[in-house]
This record gives C-alpha cells, sequence and structure tokens, in this order.
C-alpha cells in the first residue's frame, strides 16, 4: 500500500489518470442525457400547446425519481460496485433519451423521464465511488476541485451544443445529436475505467483512516446491511448536510430547468436564451476547481466553514440580480457571478466532504444519501418556479422568482451555521469515544 506520504509508482499514476479521465467524461455524458429538457421546453409548448405548468410536471417526475434513485443506488453501490452503477445507468439514460427524440405524447415524456431519472440517479454514487479508491486523503480536495468541474463542463457543453442544433433542425434534434455524444463516450467508459487498484493487479493507494478523524463512524465492510445504511442515513451529520445540499440543489437547479425559459420571456430567442444561460456555467468552473485548493491550504479541511463564506457571496449576487431585471444580458452576467459561489459548495457537499466525514469506503453511499436528501429541493423549485412563471405578468413572475431565490440562498448561509456545529461536536464526540 503506498502511504500519503510517498509517491506513487507509474503505474499508479497512469491507471489513475485513466479513472480521472474516464469518470470525469462518463458523468459529462450524463449530462448530455440529461439536460436537454431544459432547453426545449418553450418548444413543447408551442408545438404540443402544453403549459409551463404542465411541462414543469415532467421534469418534476424526472426529479422524483431521480431523488428516490439516490438513495437506491447509495446502499447498492458498495455491492455492485462504481463501474456496474455508471455503464447501467448511463445505458438506460441513452435508451430514453432516443425515445424522447421521436416522441408527441405527454404520457411517453412521462413515463420515460421516470426511467431516466433512475438511472440517472446511478451517475454521481458512481462517479465518487469510482474515485474514491484512487485518491489519498492529502490530495482529495484539490483533485475532487477539478474533477467536479465534471457536470459544469457538462451543462456548458449541453446548452452550447444542444442549442445550436435547436437553432438548426429543431428540438428532436437536439436530442439526437445529445445522445449520440453520450453514447461514444459509454464505449470510452466501458474500455478505460476500473474500480479499484487491486482490479488491475496493483497495490491499494488509500491507507486507512482513523475513526476518530471522521465525522461520521460507518462500517469498512464490501457490503452495507439495510440497518447499517438507515443508521448512516439518519446520522445528524449527514442529515445536516443533505438539508444544507436541498438548498444549493433548489437554486442550481431552478437555473438549470428554468434560466433559458426565463431569459426567452424577456424577448430573447430560445436559442439565445441557451446561450445566454451559459454565463451561470462559466461563472462555476473556477470557483470548484479554486474551493478544491482552499479546502486543502486556506481552511485546513473545514469545508463546511468555506461552504458558508461561499453561501454569504451567494446572497450578494442574487442581490445583485435584483439591480438587473429588465436586461436579460445584465441577468446572465449576475447569474455568472452566482454561478461563482454555488459551485463550491455544490461540488464540496456532494464530492469531497462525502468522503471526508465517513472514509472512502463509504464514498458511494455517503455521496447517495447527500444528494438524495439536497434531490428534494430540485422537486419543490420545479413545481413552484413552474406555478410562478404560469402568471399573467411577466416581469413580476421573474421579480417573485428572483425574491425566491435570494430566500433560499440566506437559509443555505444559515444552514451551513448548523453544519460545522453538527460536524464539530460529531468530531469531540468520536475522539471521547477513542
Amino acid at each position: 500500500m503506498a502511504s500519503d506520504s510517498q509517491p506513487l509508482s507509474p503505474a499508479h499514476v497512469a491507471w489513475r489518470w485513466r479513472i480521472l479521465i474516464s469518470t470525469y467524461l462518463a458523468y459529462v455524458a450524463y449530462y448530455f442525457t440529461r439536460k436537454v429538457f431544459g432547453l426545449i421546453k418553450v418548444s413543447l409548448n408551442q408545438e404540443f400547446g402544453w403549459s409551463l405548468h404542465s411541462i414543469a410536471h415532467i421534469w418534476t417526475a424526472f426529479l422524483v425519481a431521480y431523488m428516490v434513485g439516490q438513495f437506491v443506488c447509495g446502499f447498492v453501490g458498495r455491492r455492485w460496485g462504481p463501474r456496474v452503477l455508471l455503464l447501467g445507468g448511463l445505458a438506460i439514460s441513452i435508451f430514453s433519451n432516443c425515445v424522447f427524440g421521436f416522441t408527441n405524447s405527454y404520457a411517453t415524456f412521462l413515463a420515460f423521464m421516470v426511467f431516466n431519472g433512475l438511472a440517472q440517479a446511478a451517475g454521481w454514487p458512481g462517479s465518487v465511488g469510482a474515485i474514491a479508491p484512487w485518491l489519498r486523503r492529502l490530495e482529495r480536495g484539490r483533485i475532487m476541485g477539478v474533477w467536479s468541474t465534471s457536470y459544469i463542463v457538462g451543462n456548458i457543453a449541453v446548452k452550447a451544443i444542444g442549442s445550436t442544433l435547436l437553432g438548426l433542425w429543431g428540438w428532436r434534434w437536439s436530442y439526437f445529436g445529445c445522445t449520440i455524444i453520450g453514447a461514444l463516450i459509454w464505449g470510452f467508459v466501458y474500455w478505460w475505467q476500473r474500480d479499484r487498484p487491486e482490479d488491475v493487479g496493483l497495490t491499494p493507494i488509500v491507507e486507512r483512516e482513523a475513526e476518530d478523524t471522521r465525522a461520521v463512524r460507518a462500517p469498512e465492510s464490501d457490503q452495507v446491511t439495510p440497518r447499517e445504511y438507515f443508521r448512516l442515513a439518519i446520522n445528524p451529520v449527514i442529515l445536516a448536510m443533505g438539508v444544507s445540499y436541498f438548498s444549493i440543489k433548489f437554486l442550481r437547479y431552478a437555473l438549470d430547468s428554468w434560466l433559458p425559459t426565463i431569459l426567452a420571456l424577456m424577448g430573447l430567442s430560445q436559442a439565445s436564451a441557451g446561450m445566454y444561460s451559459i454565463f451561470f456555467d462559466i461563472g462555476g468552473v473556477i470557483p470548484s476547481v479554486l474551493s478544491g485548493w482552499a479546502l486543502d491550504r486556506l481552511c485546513k479541511g473545514n469545508w463546511a466553514k468555506l461552504c458558508f463564506y461561499l453561501g454569504l457571496g451567494l446572497i450578494f449576487g442574487y442581490v445583485c440580480i435584483l439591480q438587473f431585471e429588465t436586461s436579460p444580458l445584465g441577468m446572465a452576467i449576475c447569474f455568472g457571478l452566482v454561478g461563482f459561489m454555488i459551485y463550491g459548495p455544490d461540488t464540496m457537499l456532494s464530492g469531497a466532504a462525502s468522503v471526508e466525514v465517513a472514509g472512502e469506503k463509504n464514498g458511494v453511499a455517503v455521496a447517495g444519501l447527500v444528494n438524495g436528501i439536497g434531490s428534494l429541493g430540485p422537486v419543490v423549485q420545479e413545481q413552484i418556479i413552474g406555478w410562478i412563471l404560469s402568471g399573467k405578468d411577466k416581469a413580476a413572475r421573474i421579480h417573485e422568482v428572483n425574491l425566491l431565490t435570494l430566500a433560499m440562498s440566506v437559509s443555505f448561509a444559515l444552514l451551513m451555521l448548523v453544519v460545522m456545529w453538527r460536524v464539530k461536536a460529531a468530531h469531540r464526540q468520536n475522539a471521547e469515544r477513542s
């Protein structure tokens, strides 16, 4: 076993690069088979006459299935392994998106969006679990900070490519083009990805951490029982992380799902609205990388404190948005500031922090639990914002949505204070037991 202080062998380095690249691209592919729907809502409204509130029900079906699937994948992930989760979920999602490109039926959209949501839930726990055995504790924050940009890059890519295809050939080719890209990546991941160093004849990379250094004590066996999983799910630290992540996912999915629609309501074409919405994702690339560095170097592993500081910046970003509600470009740029503040906490809570609190063996389970609890946020926002935007006064509707998201950013900052207290209390209790 290579210790944290020893350099890795050339074989370890080569395989670790393969794992980081393949899992990075895998989650990009998950976004190519997930995010097209947010770009085509106005097209569905115009072509089929479905109201925005009815269209919101379709995405809500996805989000509910995604939330349920997070808990399921968190439980079965250790038994099946990250490779099965990643490839199996992506394959089902690719098939579902092919169906979306051909159908004219609201019921078909609704049904296959449920299948897609369950399949998509395998992506993040599978990705986190896949890299956890390849990253040592002292480098986890920095590497996962860069690696976690996969879903930001995926978001940018699908908006750029999907919006271009939408403008050229319509919404069906947005689905077909993005699905083809996802299928090509699936083949690459099948070829390159492996779960553990031991699977390719190498010694383990990660040293076993002492339990008193973790905020959560959890079993280290290869399989977790339903009772052990339930005890993990109701751990106060994980619950506090999940509730905090609720606020972050509420905000991020509100922008992913509705920002192109809001910009279109402000007078932009659908293709331009999709392109303008990329400002939000571009703003998140640098802080996702910097947050990993800041976690390791400045905050000495105190991810909760760093998330709180970024929460204060998030509040400031939404205050700026309220000043530019009549300018599509001004709002888009301000949402870039929001992206700068929101993606740091997003990547940490669902990535490095999920591994940090309970060890690499429990990375899949904790990532699934935190994501599962947090995934209620996208469900709630989809229904609330869909209902708000169905009103007649466009300017008033947009203002109400911005006030709602400002309130959620305040909620996140306050919740992170609770998380900081719970983590500190858990460390103290574990130290006393040891």
